[in-house]
C-alpha cells in the first residue's frame, strides 16, 4: 500500500509539474507590440438599417420615412489594385500606433457605399414643391428616378479615429506553430462623414461633390492572424450610428437633406506591422 501511494503522489507529482511547465510556456512569435505602427488595406460589405429622410429647399419641406438602401459592391478586378481606380471598391485603409502592448490609436477611413432603393413606395409628409409630378397616393410616394437619386458612392465615407485593445490568444489556444500568431482586436472609434453624395431631385441638376455632412460613431471586433511577425490577415465586423444632418443635394446651398441610420460592415484586410526605431 505504502508503494503504490508513494507512486500516485509520484505520478501526482510529475503531472502537476508537466502542466506547470506547458503553461509557462509562451507561444507568442510577436513578444512585444509597445511602439509599432502598423498600416492595412482591404474591402468590405455594409449593410443599413431604414432611415427617414428629409429634403429641404426655397419651396419644400418634406421628409420620406424608413428609406431602404443598399451598399455596392464591385466585382472583383483589376481595378482593386490600381492606384486610379482603388476607390471603384468599397474599402478599408487605417494606420495605427501601439501606445501600449496592447492598446492602439489609429485613424482611417471606411469607404463604404450607400445607395438608396429605386421604386420603393414610401410615407412621407410635409410639402413638395409646385407643380411636382411626383407620383402620390394619399401619403404614399413612389421614389422613381425622374423624382429621386439618392446615393453616397464615392462613397458613405466614415473618418475615424479608433482606440482598440489587441490580445494575442495562442497561448489560451496553446498554438504552437512557429511564424504564425492569432490575435483578437476590439475597440470604438468616433469620425465625421465626409460623402460625394450624387443626387438628382425633382429634376434639379445633378449633385455630385465632397462635402461634410456629419458624424458617426462606432464599435467594432476582428480576428488577426499575422505570419513572420510582421505582416497579417484581419477580418472584422463592425457596428455604428451615422447622423447626417447637412447633406448638400443640388448646385444650391438652399437645398439639402438629413438623414440618420445604423449600419452593420464586415471587412477584410491585410497589412504590415513594424517598428519605428530599430
Amino acid at each position: 500500500m505504502k508503494k503504490i501511494i508513494i507512486a500516485l503522489l509520484m505520478l501526482i507529482t510529475t503531472v502537476s509539474f508537466s502542466q506547470e511547465e506547458v503553461e509557462s510556456q509562451d507561444f507568442r512569435d510577436v513578444k512585444s507590440n509597445k511602439g509599432k505602427m502598423y498600416v492595412f488595406w482591404g474591402w468590405n460589405r455594409a449593410n443599413y438599417s431604414a432611415s427617414d429622410i428629409t429634403f429641404k429647399g426655397d419651396d419644400y419641406n418634406f421628409t420620406l420615412q424608413d428609406v431602404k438602401a443598399i451598399d455596392k459592391p464591385k466585382p472583383f478586378g483589376i481595378y482593386y489594385f490600381k492606384l486610379d481606380e482603388v476607390t471603384i471598391p468599397q474599402t478599408n485603409f487605417r494606420i495605427g500606433y501601439f501606445f501600449k502592448e496592447n492598446y492602439t490609436i489609429s485613424i482611417g477611413v471606411d469607404h463604404m457605399k450607400y445607395v438608396m432603393r429605386n421604386n420603393q413606395t414610401v410615407k412621407f409628409d410635409g410639402e413638395l414643391p409646385v407643380g411636382s409630378d411626383a407620383f402620390t397616393t394619399g401619403s404614399e410616394i413612389l421614389l422613381d428616378e425622374d423624382f429621386l437619386l439618392f446615393e453616397h458612392t464615392d462613397g458613405l465615407n466614415y473618418v475615424n479615429v479608433e482606440l482598440s485593445r489587441f490580445d494575442n490568444l495562442d497561448n489560451w489556444l496553446k498554438f504552437p506553430i512557429k511564424n504564425i500568431d492569432i490575435n483578437l482586436t476590439e475597440g470604438v472609434g468616433v469620425g465625421v462623414l465626409y460623402p460625394k453624395t450624387n443626387t438628382t431631385l425633382l429634376g434639379k441638376e445633378r449633385y455630385d461633390e465632397f462635402h461634410v455632412s456629419g458624424y458617426g460613431i462606432s464599435a467594432h471586433v476582428g480576428l488577426n492572424i499575422t505570419f513572420f511577425k510582421h505582416f497579417f490577415i484581419q477580418s472584422n465586423i463592425k457596428v455604428g450610428y451615422i447622423n447626417m444632418q447637412d447633406v448638400r443635394t443640388t448646385a444650391s446651398k438652399t437645398d439639402s437633406a438629413s438623414q440618420h441610420f445604423t449600419f452593420f460592415e464586415n471587412m477584410y484586410v491585410f497589412g504590415a506591422k513594424f517598428n519605428l526605431t530599430k
